[in-house]
């Protein structure tokens, strides 16, 4: 196994490799058609196979997940230092600054740990221009959104003082997504999910990991039921694949 060190050429190719993709004469068609919206999509791609090569152990994945991710970075920042708004050196000294700027005791005279949450509450007041709800990134998936928001708004008091509050609220909603008519079930569920969420943040559970473990869990039974089955699975009747299921169920503990 190699131990090599961030080299500046290795970042310097990188920036030179997307300033020539997007040379509006000898660049690739593609990239130079691109803007910060169109890309967005990807980046937020990048971000979840990153995690996904987390879940699963997988370190050479992993690697090659962190450059797609790193291209993204580079990309946005070649993007606004075109349009002349900044470069991805701005980009870096940023997020040194901010890194400094959290870590008082480590960087500045401070003798403990500053709060990380008083830290970045101060900052948000400082280029706010809303209210407490301000700055909650519209891209995140809507699981973790929803937590963050919970979360910012029990931050001024509006919160369930336990568990039970959600948890009644989650019912209420299943009676509601019951009685809604057709065209309003959307906006029932979408109610439901909120509460869910919101009983989770109050159990200590992440959504969003709860949801993706989840899926994995799934994903890892049905696949056994394919390979139980064989090629007649998909003729099989629903109680059939019910009673595989139950096993696969049972064998897994």
């Amino acid at each position: 196994m190699t131990n090599m060190t961030l080299s500046a050429p290795a970042i310097d190719r990188l920036v030179a490799i997307m300033a020539r993709l997007r040379d509006p004469v000898a660049g690739c068609a593609w990239d130079c058609a691109q803007n910060f919206a169109t890309i967005a999509p990807y980046t937020i791609e990048e971000a979840h196979e990153v995690a996904d090569a987390i879940t699963r152990g997988d370190m050479g994945d992993l690697k090659d997940e962190l450059g797609d991710l790193l291209l993204q970075v580079v990309f946005h920042s070649r993007m606004a230092e075109e349009a002349g708004h900044f470069a991805l050196a701005d980009v870096a000294g940023a997020i040194c600054d901010k890194m400094e700027r959290r870590h008082p005791h480590i960087f500045g005279d401070a003798q403990a740990p500053a709060d990380w949450e008083s830290l970045k509450a101060a900052e948000r007041r400082e280029k706010a221009t809303g209210g407490a709800l301000d700055g909650i990134a519209l891209g995140l998936p809507a699981l973790m959104r929803a937590h963050k928001l919970q979360k910012r708004a029990a931050r001024t008091g509006f919160d369930w003082p336990d568990a039970q509050g959600p948890r009644a609220k989650i019912l209420e909603e299943i009676a509601e997504v019951d009685d809604a008519l057709p065209d309003a079930r959307e906006e029932e569920i979408g109610d439901l999910l909120f509460a869910v969420v919101n009983w989770a943040r109050h159990l200590d559970i992440d959504p969003e990991s709860a949801l993706r473990a989840a899926n994995a869990k799934f994903e890892r039974r049905f696949a056994a039921m394919e390979a139980d089955a064989g090629h007649a699975f998909a003729a099989m009747d629903l109680p059939a694949k019910e009673a595989l299921w139950q096993a696969v169920k049972a064998r897994a503990g």
